[in-house]
Parts: structure tokens; C-alpha cells; sequence
């Protein structure tokens, strides 16, 4: 598994890399961190003044830390990567240039007015199409949740999840969330049996999709210890739940990669109010 992991050397970035180390099988770590000076005035010159070389030694120091701490925790450091622009962009041509199964990353976890001018966590997830594993604490990395709904996305991602992660020994939750019928059109809302029906459908189908991936991770000898069927807004009600049970890592999966259509996605949303990891599988 090759691994693009993004550090400014903050604490956040190496929490990612730690929580990472205690799912991961056999990964192979490339490291970049980008020197980021797109914030100077335009007519501001490098030339003469230190600035340049103190922000690629700063740059080497971050990357060696990286390595020592990736070797530490028993993992494989392959490449180290120095990239000189904007973060974001540096990034994603890094992403591009080599095959990587996981971008690796922490998160600030940036709220309110913050959270809408941006991230670099959230900018990657929305412009690439290679899966994505976001920190923004460091955890127990015991409880991992699959968010299930039945469709390719979800199965996908359980697949690889099932192929990238050690989930041996981990506490395994699946959890589906139907949507209310009340909230349906008017008509039918009023009409009692027909709602009793179609929540009974529900219930059968998300039984039946339960139970799928159940046999699924079975087959690779994992059991799901807990099950949950919720009602309403499907990031809202995973979040709450996440909250609930202390649950370390949400596993998702999502088709999109374009930011107009990732702004709309469940995945998304559960990546912005999720207290805990949150891995997407594209």
C-alpha cells in the first residue's frame, strides 16, 4: 500500500501518522511537506535574504522527523518529498506524479467562519480521486464504524477497507440511516398504513444490507460486534453516533471527485463534523 503522507510538522499531521500506524498493513510512506510562501506580496524577492534557505532547512528538518517517527511506529519510510508553492497544489501534483492508494493527513478541525474560507484537509478530499485518511485527534484506534446505505460506494469501501486496514481485534459497528417517511410529500404522509409499510421496508432492506456486509467481513474472519439502524440526516446521525460510542474511525466511500459534486456528498459532510478519523474510499 503506498501511502502520501502530508506534514507541516505540526502535531495534528504526526497524530495522523500515529492513529494511521495502528491500522495500516504494510505500508509503504512517502512524506511531503511543501515550503509555502504564496501568502508573500508578489513584488516581495527571495533573493538576498535567507528566507529561502531557512524554509528548506526548516522543510528537511520536518521530512526527517517524519521518517523517524514513521520507522518508530513500525512502518516502511520510502520517499521524502520537498515541494516549493502553494500547498494544496503541491499536493495534488505529488498525487499525480506516483500511484498512491491513501493520501494520509491531519486536520485542524477548523469550525464556523473558519471552516468556509477552507482547509488543506478539505481542498485534497475534494480535488483528488485517491482515497483519503483524515486525523484530527490521536484516539485508542479500537472502535471503527462502517457507514453503510446499501450502494456501490459503501461496498466498495468496505471491500478496501477490508483489503488496506488491519481490522483484526477491533471493535466492528455497522450502522445505516433510513430516511424519515414523515418527511415525504404531503399525500403520502398522511396516510398511516402506507408510511407503517414503507418503514417496514426500510427496516428489511437495511436488515439485509447489514447483514451482507456482515457475511462479507466474516469471510475474512472479522465480526461486527454492534449494529444500529437510524432514522434522519445520514452524516448528522453517524456523527452523533460516532460521538456516542467513542468510536475511533468512520469508514465511507464516495464516487465524487469534483468539488461542485464532493460538496454535496454525505462523505463530505461526515468528514467536516465527525469527531473522530474519518477514511473516504473513492
Amino acid at each position: 500500500m503506498n501511502v502520501l503522507f502530508c506534514t507541516d510538522g505540526s502535531e495534528t499531521s504526526f497524530n495522523a501518522l500515529y492513529n494511521f500506524s495502528k491500522w495500516e498493513k504494510d505500508a509503504c510512506i512517502d512524506a511531503i511537506c511543501v515550503i509555502d510562501w504564496s501568502f508573500l506580496p508578489e513584488n516581495f524577492s527571495l533573493e538576498d535574504t535567507g528566507f529561502e534557505k531557512s524554509c528548506a532547512n526548516v522543510a528537511v528538518s520536518i521530512l526527517e522527523k517524519a521518517k523517524e517517527k514513521t520507522e518508530n511506529l513500525g512502518m516502511r519510510f520510502c520517499d521524502s518529498i520537498k515541494y516549493c508553492g502553494e500547498t494544496v497544489s503541491g499536493i495534488i501534483e505529488q498525487a499525480s506524479n506516483k500511484k498512491y492508494d491513501l493520501i494520509l493527513m491531519g486536520s485542524h478541525g477548523k469550525k464556523g467562519l473558519q471552516r468556509w474560507l477552507g482547509s488543506v484537509s478539505r481542498d485534497i478530499v475534494n480535488n483528488v480521486d485517491i482515497s483519503t485518511y483524515v486525523t484530527k485527534n490521536p484516539n485508542e484506534c479500537k472502535k471503527v464504524l462502517f457507514a453503510a446505505d446499501g450502494s456501490s460506494n459503501s461496498r466498495f469501501a468496505a471491500v478496501e477497507a477490508i483489503k488496506y486496514l488491519d481490522l483484526r481485534d477491533k471493535e466492528i459497528y455497522i450502522v445505516i440511516v433510513l430516511e424519515n417517511p414523515n418527511l415525504l410529500f404531503l399525500e403520502g404522509a398522511l396516510d398511516t398504513q402506507w408510511l407503517m409499510e414503507i418503514e417496514e421496508q426500510q427496516h428489511k432492506y437495511a436488515t439485509r444490507i447489514i447483514m451482507e456486509l456482515q457475511k462479507k467481513l466474516n469471510f475474512y474472519n472479522i465480526s461486527a460486534d454492534k449494529f444500529a439502524i437510524l432514522e434522519g440526516n445520514p452524516a448528522e446521525k453517524i456523527s452523533e453516533f460516532a460521538k456516542k460510542e467513542n468510536i475511533d474511525l468512520i469508514i465511507t466511500g464516495t464516487r465524487q471527485t469534483k468539488t461542485n459534486q464532493f460538496h454535496r456528498s454525505v462523505s463530505k459532510r461526515i468528514l467536516e463534523i465527525a469527531p473522530c478519523d474519518v477514511v473516504i474510499f473513492k
